[in-house]
């Protein structure tokens, strides 16, 4: 690689280690966080290095609060690693009534789109909210069991939405759905 002074936020290619971000740099090297195989000290001039999209090109050393808001800056960039749920094809372009009882009050018309992208960020943080409950290093195993069992019951009382989604694999399992039978 001919330029060096690339600067934080570079994302580059190893031919060895794979796709990583300069997180931090020094005199002759880059401090670089790899997907697979975390941070690593790389010489400025290594040929196994190719840049992918260069940011920040400055001969300084960065700052503490450069490198942090580098960091969040490559954690936006990578993390668009979200997964698609498509929308039931009947669903398209639909729009949802909210009737009041009163006939004299407006309804509300919401797009099904809008509606489903809800439901679909209301699941992605349910399972969130799982993973952070497994892991809690506090919690004792009987709390973390009976936690989870209101989870499942949430997830029980979001199945009516399965009409929405497109694939089967997407939808809600509440408690009847996740025994073995």
């Amino acid at each position: 690689m001919d330029q060096l002074t690339l600067g934080i936020g570079t994302r580059l290619q190893h031919s060895q280690y794979g796709p990583g971000v300069i997180v931090g740099v020094k005199y002759a090297t880059y401090l670089i966080s790899f997907i697979h195989h975390g941070i690593k000290e790389i010489e400025k001039t290594d040929a196994k290095l190719e840049e992918i999209i260069p940011e920040n090109v400055s001969a300084e050393i960065e700052t503490t609060s450069e490198v942090e808001k580098s960091l969040l800056k490559i954690l936006r960039l990578w993390n668009s690693t979200q997964e698609v749920v498509p929308l039931g094809d009947r669903w398209t372009g639909g729009t949802l009534l909210l009737q009041p009882k009163d006939n004299s009050q407006k309804p509300k018309e919401i797009p099904v789109e809008v509606f489903f992208h809800k439901i679909v960020m209301l699941r992605d943080r349910l399972r969130v909210l799982e993973q952070q409950l497994n892991a809690h290093k506090r919690l004792s195993d009987e709390d973390k069991i009976n936690l989870q069992q209101y989870i499942t019951r949430v997830y029980g009382s979001l199945t009516t939405f399965n009409v929405l989604f497109k694939n089967k694999e997407h939808w809600f399992i509440g408690e009847k759905g996740g025994k073995e039978e």
